[in-house]
């Protein structure tokens, strides 16, 4: 007799994947790669076009097949959110987010079981950081989730922490952690990647944006600050946030517009290319909920220096350096000085935190998420 466990894969063929699309992907790949004997995977996805299915084919081999459900995307969030569509009939189904079908249900006849995903709570927290209707949605399928999920998986216990604070959740709440992204390896087109993104010879690497909270104006702050090294900055992210432009806050911050350039959407051959160049990665968020980021620039052997946000803590174990973001005042961005200034200037420190990241990466593969995946279902 074939096990067989479902998993939702459509956020691969949403209109933005972004990181959940990409933990979706790897994560789907790693459970395919861990199924028990006797086990086997299918993919939940939306009524969605032809190569939109090959897609989530391709993305993920090894499928035993899809599972198509009758409602496109928006009508089946919607439909899912009121608990008013079926789902595949009985068994476990898997949710790489909280897009699940969370409905009454017996764990304790035919094996049916829901599990979903969680990877912040920032409806919650920081509700202006994401459109009204998202916010709807995610406080809606909490609800969902707190009355019918079976367990409810986080990237780090930081993140599960926060989440008691949001919902009774008891004991179903499970960690399970991320890894670097599929392709984020160095390859012999290196140089000319590095030429055709226009990288200068020397730089930090800074993801976020101009969103107060993700700490990018704090490090703009810090480099302006007298004394601090004159070194680029590559900033991971969009050029503008709401009508502030990255280029105009860092020169008013004292940085000078030819010291930034932005790169955004990059493919995971291009940001290997950007972090393994860079002098470090500056991490400076003042609130995360997974700590991936950090990861890959471990995994790539790159000096890490991050904000003291639990998440980062968590996943960092002292491999990076640390700087508290401490209260609401100009303290921050004058450590963050600090220490850019000690990793840019100081080669020891920086291939000694280069070591310790590049070995502390080894904690965090997809396979053993895959693994952690079956073995939750398992218990449940």
């Amino acid at each position: 007799m074939t096990t067989t466990l479902r998993v939702i894969l459509d956020q691969i063929v949403a209109p933005v994947p972004g990181p959940i699309g990409r933990y979706t992907r790897d994560l789907g790949r790693a459970i395919v790669a861990t199924a028990p004997r006797g086990c086997e995977v299918e993919a939940i996805v939306s009524s969605s076009l032809p190569e939109d299915y090959d897609r989530v084919l391709a993305e993920v081999p090894g499928l035993a097949g899809l599972y198509k459900t009758s409602l496109a995307r928006r009508e089946l969030a919607a439909a899912w959110q009121l608990g008013i569509t079926t789902s595949p009939g009985s068994g476990m189904i898997h949710g790489t987010s909280l897009f699940a079908p969370l409905r009454k249900h017996d764990r304790t006849t035919g094996g049916n079981q829901v599990v979903v995903t969680v990877h912040d709570v920032l409806a919650w927290t920081h509700p202006e950081a994401v459109s009204a209707a998202s916010v709807a949605w995610q406080k809606g399928m909490m609800k969902r989730a707190r009355r019918h999920a079976d367990a409810i998986v986080v990237p780090t216990h930081a993140l599960a922490e926060r989440l008691e604070q949001v919902a009774d959740l008891g004991d179903r709440v499970r960690v399970v952690g991320t890894a670097p992204r599929s392709g984020l390896v160095i390859g012999p087109d290196a140089e000319q990647r590095a030429a055709r993104l226009g990288l200068p010879r020397e730089y930090i690497a800074v993801p976020g944006t101009l969103e107060p909270r993700k700490g990018l104006v704090d490090v703009f702050t810090a480099l302006g600050r007298r004394g601090v090294p004159d070194v680029p900055v590559v900033v991971l992210g969009p050029e503008s946030w709401g009508d502030q432009h990255v280029a105009e806050v860092a020169e008013e911050l004292g940085v000078a517009a030819s010291r930034i350039r932005h790169l955004d959407d990059l493919d995971a051959a291009d940001l290997a290319v950007v972090l393994r160049g860079s002098m470090a990665y500056v991490a400076p968020s003042h609130d995360e909920g997974s700590g991936t980021g950090l990861i890959e620039a471990f995994s790539l052997g790159v000096p890490v220096i991050h904000s003291d946000a639990p998440a980062y803590v968590e996943v960092s174990a002292g491999a990076g350096l640390g700087v508290p973001v401490g209260m609401a005042d100009h303290g921050y961005a004058d450590r963050l000085a600090a220490a850019i200034t000690s990793v840019v200037s100081d080669r020891g420190l920086a291939e000694r935190l280069a070591i310790s990241g590049h070995d502390r990466s080894r904690a965090f593969t997809w396979r053993d998420a895959g693994e952690r995946v079956w073995q939750l279902h398992a218990d449940l």
